[in-house]
Order: structure tokens, then sequence, then C-alpha cells
């Protein structure tokens, strides 16, 4: 499978200077953020279903990458971002609900994401559910999923930028 750490947000513009948390809850993506998915979406890579988080700047990559693919999208809470900066604290689910009405957001509490601060330990325990999810799942090496830095080292020990990917395989020995 296919991770892709989330385009730029306003978070990490700020951030990245300041290294100061700025206060910005569930932030969107800046307009780098955007060419950053829109760089990912051109990328030749042979998925056929998306999975996101439910923050905004996931679901804004995630727009952009399946609307130049055309390929179905389910929202997955597992793949959420680790609880520590202001912007982990996400949308309730009725403003996800509103604002994103084309996507299934039923299995959602209204307030999906943890607080206060999730430990190492906590989100080991989500991205080990998450390998034994996806080592179940027969198309694995056809998924994209598009998640946030400290999920995708969690589950991989790799860092990554914003916009970037970094393939993963949930079984050994596999070819993806």
């Amino acid at each position: 499978m296919i991770l892709i750490r989330h385009g730029q947000s306003h978070f990490n513009a700020i951030y990245s200077k300041t290294r100061i948390d700025p206060g910005i809850t569930d932030p969107g993506l800046t307009d780098e953020g955007k060419q950053q998915a829109e760089a990912a979406a051109l990328a030749k890579l042979d998925i056929r279903r998306i999975i996101t988080s439910p923050y905004q700047r996931t679901l804004e990559t995630t727009r952009i990458v399946a609307e130049t693919l055309d390929l179905p999208i389910s929202i997955e809470p597992l793949v959420r971002e680790r609880a520590y900066f202001s912007c982990d604290i996400g949308s309730p689910r009725s403003e996800l609900v509103a604002r994103w009405p084309e996507h299934d957001f039923g299995h959602l509490d209204e307030r999906w994401w943890t607080d206060p601060e999730e430990s190492e330990d906590e989100l080991q325990v989500r991205c080990l559910m998450f390998h034994e999810a996806m080592a179940a799942a027969p198309d694995w090496p056809q998924v994209l999923v598009v998640s946030h830095y400290a999920f995708i080292q969690g589950l991989t020990g790799e860092t990554v930028k914003n916009g970037e990917t970094v393939t993963y395989q949930p079984v050994e020995g596999a070819r993806g």
C-alpha cells in the first residue's frame, strides 16, 4: 500500500518557521499543500481505493487525489494524527457531515479524536490495529492511505514530509 502525508496545512506553515504551536485547530491546506496533493495525484499510482483520516487537511488532500483518479474513499479514524498539538483537535462529526456530504461519517463518534495527549504506546496500539486490518484486506497493495506524520512514522518507522509517500507492506514477504 501507499501512505501519503497530507499536504502542508496552515499549522505546518507557521510551526515549521516558529517551532511554536500557533493554536490552529483542524487546519486546512495552504496553496502549497494543495499543490503537493496535486503532485501526488499525478504520480503513477496503482491504487483502487483511498482510506483517509477525518481531519480537514487529510480530507482536502484526499479530495484532490480522488478527483484526479476517480476512486472510492473511506474515512478511518485509526489513521488520525497522534494527539499532541492544537491542530490535532478535530472537527465534530456533525460539522464534517455538513462540510463533506459526499463522505460517510456515520461510524464516527461526534468527538472522534483523542484528548488529552495520546501516548506513544496508545499510538502503537492504533498502528497495530490498522496493520492487522490491512494484512487481512486482499486489496491492500492497491490502497492509498492519506494520513499524518506521527501515524506514518509509528506504522513504518519512516519520517515523511508534507505530500510525500512511502510504501508499506502489512504482510511479510509480500510484494506490493
